[in-house]
């Protein structure tokens, strides 16, 4: 692995008295694209919202570019790098798409020659669809296109670490292909992502390594090729 972005070690939590999480351990290094893999209801996002400071975890350190963000407030360790595409693209009804890309725009910084500033302009070239509909409100946008403009959103922030939470659920297989092409690009941009996705295979193709949660555990962690060969593997932790 490259030089570690995100590290969770160790961290426990749950929602009241009812534990989720039991010493999850993982890592995002730099430029590297991790699969967050379960069955629903096996933590996957509850350990999404603990990274995001939502959830406080009872046990357990989570270090990101270098520094401890446990009970670090959301807005601040959104503004150190992370971004969040959320499951149900929770998009603003009443704000056009342009109005959404102009009030989420941040640089992070003058970018470089492989790996530039996503700018608005930058991701209508990206979603030629939402370049069609830039004014358009959210409300008015199909849910493919409402995903799109999620993830746009979420990009235009220039995030270190972008967080997909089942970027192509409920999505039509046209939608999903391009949500896929999407992410394609931005691995070869080098963009450091933990994606949660139940479309393993077209998740190994991205993605550099996995990890898989049951019942708040992680009881599998390994490269793409390693997943690719164990269909084992799937079929007693994935139902697949």
């Amino acid at each position: 692995m490259s030089a570690e972005l995100l590290g969770v070690r160790g961290v426990s939590c749950g929602y009241g008295r009812t534990p989720v999480l039991f010493g999850v351990d993982l890592a995002v290094g730099q430029g590297e694209i991790v699969g967050l893999l379960g069955r629903n209801g096996m933590g996957k996002t509850t350990l999404v919202r603990t990274v995001l400071g939502l959830i406080a975890p009872s046990a357990g350190d989570i270090v990101f570019g270098g520094t401890p963000i446990v009970g670090m407030p959301t807005h601040r360790i959104a503004h150190r790098g992370i971004a969040l595409v959320p499951e149900g693209r929770q998009v603003f009804g009443n704000l056009s798409v342009e109005e959404h890309l102009s009030a989420f725009a941040r640089s992070a910084g003058p970018g470089t020659a492989t790996a530039p500033l996503w700018t608005p302009q930058r991701l209508f070239d990206l979603f030629p669809s939402l370049a069609q509909r830039r004014g358009h409100m959210g409300g008015q946008l199909s849910g493919g296109e409402q995903q799109m403009l999620a993830i746009a959103r979420a990009l235009v922030t220039n995030p270190k670490l972008l967080i997909l939470d089942e970027a192509t659920e409920g999505l039509a297989p046209l939608v999903r292909e391009e949500i896929w092409r999407v992410l394609g690009t931005l691995r070869q941009a080098g963009h450091a992502m933990l994606v949660i996705d139940k479309y393993v295979q077209r998740l190994i193709a991205i993605a550099d390594r996995h990890v898989i949660l049951e019942k708040g555990r992680v009881v599998w962690s390994g490269s793409s090729a390693a997943l690719d060969a164990d269909r084992g593997v799937w079929a007693r932790h994935l139902g697949i």
